[in-house]
């Protein structure tokens, strides 16, 4: 199969907030989508940050911000990337019909 994504979309940062302590939190979600897209990400990196930030990214586009929609369940984080990384890619019962 030919990767036709560009090198940046299979790339998630999770930015978070070091005063909060909110390290275990971020790589807890990593661990979670690391395992989910072993084969679909060229690379996941953690970047800690100020300021109570909390952001998931795939690529240059944010498809979390804990300020506008609190924190994420593992779920629709999954769900976010996998939209984006791996449209086809069935997620289990963790997959929600579309609405």
């Amino acid at each position: 199969m030919t990767d036709i994504s560009p090198a940046g979309a299979r790339r998630v940062e999770i930015e978070y907030c070091t005063q909060c302590r909110w390290l275990p939190r971020a790589a807890w979600l990593a661990q979670e989508l690391l395992t989910t897209f072993e084969a679909e990400l060229s690379e996941l990196a953690l970047k800690p940050g100020k300021g109570g930030i909390f952001v998931v990214r795939v690529g240059d586009e944010v498809v979390w911000d804990r300020r506008e929609q609190g924190f994420p369940e593992p779920t629709a984080v999954k769900q976010a990337v996998r939209d984006r990384v791996a449209p086809g890619k069935s997620l289990g019962h963790s997959d929600k019909p579309a609405s």
